[in-house]
């Protein structure tokens, strides 16, 4: 059977009904992830490892103790500390090091043991590819080479998560985690032809996340459909007292709406999102969106339409201040929590240097690539004494006004619509040069990080290169399992997310 086109709720089904194991289907995937080295999608891989949970796994399951998830292989982004696997961040910096405990967000989905029982069973694959310390959008800035994409492996998958959306494009891996600073879930998603979700802030743990930027950084899974997205990502919530920003009530079932209509007391099952009111930003499809992705979310809005939403137009009149105010916000950040590689505790030290500070900076200098000194040195500059005020702060107001743009366009509607980002993937190296043309390709997708709500992409047709687009949904503060039931309407009457790419087997 193949497995790697098989969802991971169809999957969770078939262990149940003993028609496979978790061992066979962990040595199924972990077969194609050699057989697939060059897609560059994996840093890490432990077979031996992945074996033996997969044998816990069949154990749990033979003992009656699995949950839905049990024996389900899973890769994690590398930017999740993890226990037998090396935890990079894709970064010389941190080369070789493995951390001594688990991030909640592996611990959660992983075997359970006395450290934490409440594990959801789920087997690691390995760490998978990104952009050094989560900062790019193409997957490019990684120190162990550029993802390639899945659909034209001469172009890009898409950044900070492009691993972990090419493994499960390719095939390497049935569903992937991923992180969102500033579309680092979506903006790959789309790219690949997957569906992936940023949950409201605050709802998933960042305990053992490598930080990037702590106030925007907000893990969330990547997957086949919106179905395998709300099973994961209800095992991946949790109240963490370890992380002072996770909410008390951030544990629930985000699949509870995915088989109902949107208004209680439907009478015509033909529109099942009768009452549904979308918004449609016109700053969303203003000039710079490519002619063929805004076709492709008009249809998409179409189709919702069809299904009985109802389109309004809203707006968002600071979208543009997002990418000045992102920019200044999370470089400052990034400055702050990379400071704590020095070369002197853990991660990459130079093998020849003077002094104390020759060795800071030699160490500093050589184990960080070219976006991660950019992006430390912005930070380090917007903080400084007489550039606080003028940067910083005044980035800090703009993102309150973003936010409350936000609420305003949702009192009329109750969900917003729009493209991922400007196009579609670009070749290998296009954007290379110039790092404000790659900043400007998450213009739509940073104001929700800025404003902390949760969004998804979810794949809403092709271009005439048959790269994929994904269209954007964003919803209020806690409205991840509502935002789920839309795209899993969309789903059950298209079949964009059914498709394969032509160079995976």
């Amino acid at each position: 059977m193949s497995w790697h086109k098989t969802p991971i709720t169809l999957m969770a089904k078939a262990l149940e009904a003993k028609e496979v194991s978790s061992t066979e289907l962990t040595q199924y995937f972990l077969d194609r992830i050699s057989a697939g080295k060059a897609f560059n999608a994996y840093l890490d891989v432990n077979p031996e490892l992945s074996l033996a949970q997969a044998a816990q796994a069949d154990s749990l399951r033979a003992a009656g103790k699995a949950s839905k998830l049990t024996g389900i292989p899973i890769a994690h982004k590398d930017v999740f500390v993890t226990r037998g696997w090396k935890s990079t961040a894709a970064s010389k910096m941190l080369e070789n090091y493995q951390s001594p405990f688990d991030a909640t967000v592996v611990a959660n989905l992983g075997i359970p043991d006395q450290a934490n029982g409440h594990g959801a069973g789920m087997v690691c694959l390995g760490k998978t590819n990104m952009d050094e310390f989560a900062m790019g959008s193409s997957n490019e800035n990684s120190a162990y080479g550029p993802v390639l994409n899945p659909w034209n492996t001469e172009y890009v998958a898409g950044g900070s998560s492009g691993g972990s959306a090419a493994a499960v494009a390719a095939g390497l891996a049935p569903i992937a985690t991923g992180t969102d600073t500033g579309g680092s879930i979506r903006q790959p998603a789309a790219f690949c032809g997957l569906t992936g979700i940023k949950p409201s802030y605050g709802r998933v743990s960042r305990y053992g996340m490598i930080a990037y930027a702590s106030s925007l950084d907000q893990a969330g899974p990547m997957g086949k459909s919106a179905e395998d997205c709300a099973l994961l990502l209800s095992a991946m919530s949790s109240h963490d007292p370890r992380d002072s920003t996770s909410l008390a009530d951030s544990g629930e079932d985000y699949s509870r709406y995915l088989q109902q209509d949107w208004r209680t007391g439907n009478a015509n099952p033909a529109k099942p999102l009768e009452g549904l009111r979308i918004g449609m930003p016109a700053e969303f499809f203003a000039e710079g969106l490519s002619e063929e992705v805004a076709k492709s979310v008009q249809s998409a809005a179409k189709l919702l339409e069809s299904l009985g939403a109802q389109i309004i137009e809203v707006s968002l009149p600071k979208t543009k201040l997002s990418i000045p105010v992102y920019y200044v916000l999370a470089p400052a950040e990034a400055s702050s929590n990379l400071s704590r590689f020095d070369g002197v505790r853990y991660g990459y030290r130079a093998s020849e240097y003077r002094d104390l500070n020759d060795m800071y900076k030699k160490s500093r200098t050589e184990g960080f690539g070219a976006e991660v000194k950019r992006r430390i040195l912005i930070g380090a500059y917007v903080l400084s004494h007489g550039y606080y005020d003028a940067y910083y702060l005044q980035a800090q107001k703009i993102r309150r006004i973003i936010a409350a743009d936000f609420q305003t366009a949702f009192q009329s509607c109750d969900v917003i619509l729009g493209p991922v980002a400007p196009d579609v993937a670009w070749r290998l190296g296009a954007k290379s040069k110039d790092p404000l043309q790659m900043y400007l390709e998450d213009i739509y997708t940073l104001s929700a990080n800025l404003a902390g709500l949760p969004a998804m992409s979810a794949p809403c047709g092709f271009n005439s290169q048959n790269l994929p687009i994904g269209m954007q949904l964003i919803g209020n503060y806690f409205s991840e399992a509502r935002l789920l039931q839309v795209a899993h309407h969309y789903q059950q009457a298209s079949d964009w997310h059914l498709r394969q790419a032509s160079e995976v087997a």
